[in-house]
């Protein structure tokens, strides 16, 4: 059988890619890791990211490069690592949008949320502030909701995009407190602060890493944390439960690989992770920024992406958010 030139073109690359070696744990990493970072610089993804990067590199003796790849509410980033080599050197940050909603709030993303991805080890989580400019004549959630009650349709709060859980936060907090605010979607958390600092804007819903310098500073007024209870480095923040009893948004930070990564090497990254955030200067700081130290196994960590993608599909069909 005579075979055209084509066919004897794939069977060499097929010959050449069986000859290359899986990556192995034994060996990883022997050359710099890409962790994909889906949205903008300044954010909590962007904090959490470079803090376990830096104590990678150290740990791994080689470069962790930071690539921030905002976009389409953390998709753009998300699909360069569903679609990256499954060997473990191509990483992305996931987070409560790319792993939690985004499977209920777009009609067709670009990959499948669980089959593209290989969980490693869910890092850190952290509750949300609300957050006011000073010029709100407001001092406390309640205040703020009879405040909002009396000016409806007068109050914008600014998100990081169309769809993210500071929107979705935004959104319950109009359905459960009764009041009409405004959603002005920026792209990525700076930009909304940004305009919240010059009174473009009258709040926000941030991640408390993200609002954590405002917070002390006292440049933004903070009336309380999405969490059911108050958070041990703020006790003197009331929970927004506190006033609106049931209201609660955690988002999380997790680290993914593509699917197909060798079960060896998944296990080496969960587990140097894992090390790394039972650490004490590491835990410290991350508590420092607000955001609590987790590091769990790949498996502990895909239970909790079935349960993010089942709790926030309720969510984002109560809310009537819809991107197509």
């Amino acid at each position: 059988m005579k075979l055209t030139r084509s066919f004897r073109n794939c069977l060499t690359i097929i010959a050449a890619l069986a000859s290359v070696p899986l990556a192995s744990a034994d060996t990883f990493p022997a050359r710099p890791v890409r962790l994909i970072v889906p949205f903008a610089t300044g954010g909590t993804s962007d904090i959490v990211s470079r803090m376990l990067a830096k104590e990678l590199s150290d740990e791994w003796k080689m470069s962790i490069v930071v690539d921030n790849r905002p976009g389409a509410g953390g998709i753009l980033g998300s699909e360069i690592v569903a679609r990256a080599a499954p060997d473990g050197y191509t990483l992305l940050m996931g987070t409560v949008a790319t792993h939690g909603i985004n499977a209920s709030l777009y009609s067709k993303l670009p990959y499948d949320t669980v089959k593209d991805f290989d969980p490693v080890s869910l890092v850190a989580s952290t509750p949300s502030v609300l957050m006011v400019h000073p010029s709100v004549p407001v001092s406390s959630v309640a205040e703020f909701i009879a405040y909002a009650k009396a000016n409806p349709g007068k109050l914008n709060f600014g998100s990081s995009g169309n769809g993210s859980s500071h929107h979705l936060a935004g959104e319950m907090f109009n359905s459960e407190a009764g009041v009409k605010m405004v959603h002005v979607p920026y792209k990525g958390t700076a930009a909304a602060i940004t305009d919240l600092l010059a009174g473009q804007i009258q709040l926000t819903i941030d991640t408390l890493p993200s609002a954590m310098p405002y917070v002390k500073s006292d440049k933004l007024k903070a009336l309380g944390v999405t969490s059911t209870q108050r958070y041990r480095t703020l006790p003197d923040l009331p929970a927004i439960a506190e006033s609106l009893p049931g209201y609660e948004i955690a988002s999380w930070y997790g680290m993914l690989a593509p699917a197909g990564t060798p079960p060896d090497v998944i296990r080496k990254i969960g587990e140097d992770v894992g090390r790394i955030v039972r650490r004490t200067d590491f835990r410290d700081k991350l508590l420092a920024q607000g955001a609590t130290p987790v590091g769990s196994t790949a498996e502990q960590f895909r239970t909790h992406i079935q349960n993010e993608l089942a709790k926030w599909a309720k969510v984002v069909k109560s809310s009537g958010a819809r991107v197509n």
